[in-house]
């Protein structure tokens, strides 16, 4: 099999005598007038080739084999996913340099009759010299920071005979996590918990738990547990995380655990470090791997756990190439690889909580908060009673309440899922909207910058000083608020209140986050404002208010799934506060209280609220009581998307138990510059969609300037 998403799945070759190369092994292989690497699968040849028409493996690669449940993962994905196995196999081998032995470095060590009393040494020479023992090797970089000396010392020696090149001994790429090494203390409820997880890995089977608790229960250390008794059974554990670049703190607490750092895996790292890690995972030298979702990927040879932190996040769902959900795909790896596998979260998808209350997956609770932290209280402010002043966006009990938290030295975070200053500019004069010319999307502005953003395809453009449309000077206004607009507001209320904005602009990578954390955990920051990267998994013990400044947004529009989300994420951020002593609150600004969401937040009745929603679905066979596909058709051509879209219409499948919605314009019509359109297939809960689907596509010949994604099961409807 080739990483080229290639219709055919295999290709046959010859292999030369005097070459092993069995399933699972790298090899390289011409193809059409190049040469690519492979990997051998398994199964028959086709014997309908006559031998001397194949062409010769070239090489077999000095790399560990692809294991057999590595192989079954890449083909049932691409299966479900309906995608050239080639793009799958493509994921699976993300570091081409890894499968290459890695070079050994060279290093110094002391030439034979170096040390001699007759030969004269300034201190600095000397103090280089007594670094080495006999026969040791270190690098010239090591050497010149123990010694305390430049580099330019150690070259002089080596100039002066008294050190030889030799190779470095090939050391650990990750130090090894000590399962023994003393962690926190767990509560009652904790260690019953984490027990029934140790049992779990300790089977060497596969199975899927639930782990879900109030935010602030100890999930992460319960889960953590359940890692250390991988490790003692000699196996490999990974974590997958929603925003791996902005872990800095979950990683505090596996060092606190461990000892160690784990290795990790995201899209941030240089290509040094995922070659070295892709090699270490797959020699089994990486004992512990925290992910983002692409880490499914890994060539563990002996996974024994898995875990999926913030399984409700919809991070973990990729929405291009191969499109899937890490969640549901991560089951299905420790499936096949027969490991156990703990789904995590304060708030689980409806999904993940039907596959418990059905019995499919087994579900721990955690009903605490552990120590002596309580859950904070939580209010809605009612907009149409309390509006903010004209241009402003902070109701009078939300300032009312920033200021007394500050009065007595606790920290206040106001939240808005939403980047930039303002995510709409109009023209007062003719009501001209800036819009993105590659997008169904307005442009955000980001005055900071003095610019005009897409979010979606990244189009900048200066904030024009007349409107484009009448030409009218200044007459360009921004309309609503993001995070941005709420900085310069708190700036103008609460002026002497220390300040940090936490926002993927803001906090690019782990390097950020770490700072950013470490600021707030030291009380160098009194106000915190963010979006949605401040919900997941942050505990800053002196953080006492959350102000909630649109609850309201993410409810409107006609998402499936916008109820569940917004519980989700409010609640999440809600968690924040109050997770020491001192009692927290939560205020949620919204223009409609009575809305189950905030009913379910003021009352702490998620469970009731998740029930409404699921009989709510049920009648109509909506997931997770019906399946659902979605084709999206694109082109750069409007009319030839709109004519694909009608001709997959026309041959829609009509089956029983099967519908289809559509063809109708998506909602993000145009994106990155092709014209979308979008056909919905619904499902009863027993029919295989993939079947259907093949042959629906089947029926239809498409052009070349037409591309059609197929999402299985998916997330969002733009």
């Amino acid at each position: 099999m080739l990483p080229l998403p290639l219709a055919a799945g295999t290709y046959d070759y010859a292999l030369p005598a005097g070459l092993d190369a069995p399933p699972g092994s790298f090899v390289v292989v011409p193809l059409g007038g190049r040469e690519t690497v492979g990997v051998v699968w398994d199964g028959t040849p086709d014997p309908q080739l006559p031998a001397h028409k194949l062409k010769n493996v070239q090489a077999v690669l000095d790399a560990p084999p692809m294991t057999e449940s590595l192989r079954r993962f890449v083909e049932w994905v691409a299966s479900y996913t309906l995608s050239p196995p080639g793009m799958v196999l493509r994921m699976a081998m993300s570091a081409p340099s890894a499968l290459e032995p890695p070079t050994a470095k060279a290093g110094w060590q002391l030439a034979p009759g170096a040390i001699r009393e007759d030969v004269k040494l300034t201190s600095a020479r000397q103090r280089v010299l007594d670094q080495l023992g006999p026969g040791e090797v270190r690098s010239a970089t090591a050497l010149a920071e123990a010694a305390g000396v430049s580099p330019g010392v150690v070259r002089g020696l080596a100039d002066a005979g008294l050190l030889v090149p030799a190779l470095l001994p090939k050391g650990a790429a990750f130090p090894l996590p000590d399962p023994e090494h003393p962690g926190p203390v767990l509560g009652p409820e904790q260690a019953a918990a984490a027990e029934a997880l140790r049992g779990k890995v300790a089977t060497r089977e596969f199975g899927v738990t639930l782990l879900t608790g109030v935010t602030g229960s100890g999930k992460t250390e319960v889960y953590l547990d359940a890692v250390a008794e991988c490790l003692r059974q000699g196996r490999q554990a990974l974590v997958l995380l929603p925003e791996i670049a902005l872990s800095a703190q979950w990683l505090e607490r596996f060092r606190r655990r461990f000892g160690v750092d784990p290795a990790l895996w995201h899209s941030e790292l240089s290509s040094r470090t995922r070659r070295e890690t892709w090699r270490a995972v797959a020699e089994g030298a990486a004992p512990v791997v925290v992910g983002a979702r692409s880490a499914l990927f890994l060539p563990f040879p002996d996974l024994g756990l898995v875990v999926v932190d913030e399984e409700h996040e919809t991070a973990f769902k990729q929405e291009e190439g191969v499109i899937y959900h890490a969640r549901d795909m991560a089951v299905v790896r420790a499936r096949l690889a027969g490991a156990a596998i703990v789904l995590v979260s304060a708030t689980p998808s409806l999904e993940t909580l039907t596959n418990a209350e059905t019995g499919r997956y087994d579900h721990l609770h955690l009903s605490e908060r552990h120590g002596s932290a309580g859950l904070p209280a939580v209010e809605a402010i009612d907009l149409r009673k309390h509006p903010p002043e004209r241009g402003r966006f902070l109701s009078p009990p939300l300032i009312e309440a920033v200021q007394d938290t500050l009065a007595r030295g606790e920290q206040a975070m106001l939240f808005l899922n939403r980047r930039g200053y303002a995510p709409l500019t109009l023209c007062r004069a003719c009501g001209h909207r800036m819009r993105c010319p590659n997008c169904t999307a307005w442009l955000v502005e980001h005055r900071a910058q003095r610019r005009l953003q897409c979010h979606h395809c990244g189009h900048a453009e200066p904030i024009p000083p007349e409107c484009p449309e009448c030409k009218a000077q200044g007459s360009l206004t921004p309309v609503g608020p993001g995070v941005e607009r709420v900085l310069e507001e708190v700036q103008a209320l609460f002026p002497d209140a220390r300040r940090i904005v936490m926002a993927s602009d803001t906090i690019p990578g782990p390097a950020a986050a770490a700072a950013a954390a470490e600021a707030i955990a030291t009380r160098q920051v009194d106000l915190i404002i963010g979006t949605q990267i401040v919900a997941k998994g942050w505990h800053f013990p002196h953080l006492t208010l959350v102000g909630v400044v649109d609850a309201d947004l993410g409810l409107a529009g006609g998402d499936l799934r916008a109820a569940e989300r917004t519980l989700q994420l409010l609640h999440q951020v809600s968690g924040r506060a109050g997770r020491a002593e001192a009692p927290g609150k939560v205020l949620l600004q919204t223009f409609s209280p009575d809305h189950p969401v905030m009913h379910a937040l003021v009352s702490g009745d998620i469970a009731a609220f998740m029930a409404e929603e699921a009989a709510g679905r049920r009648p109509g066979h909506w997931p997770p009581f019906g399946r659902l596909a979605a084709l999206i058709v694109s082109s750069e051509d409007e009319r030839e998307a709109d004519r694909a879209a009608r001709d997959l219409g026309l041959a829609a499948p009509r089956a029983a138990g099967v519908e289809v919605l559509g063809p109708a314009p998506a909602p993000l019509a145009l994106l990155r510059g092709r014209h979308r359109r979008r056909l919905l297939l619904k499902a009863r809960r027993d029919v295989s969609v993939q079947p259907v689907l093949r042959e629906w596509i089947g029926r239809v010949e498409l052009p070349n300037s037409v591309r059609v994604q197929i999402d299985v099961d998916p997330v969002g409807f733009l």
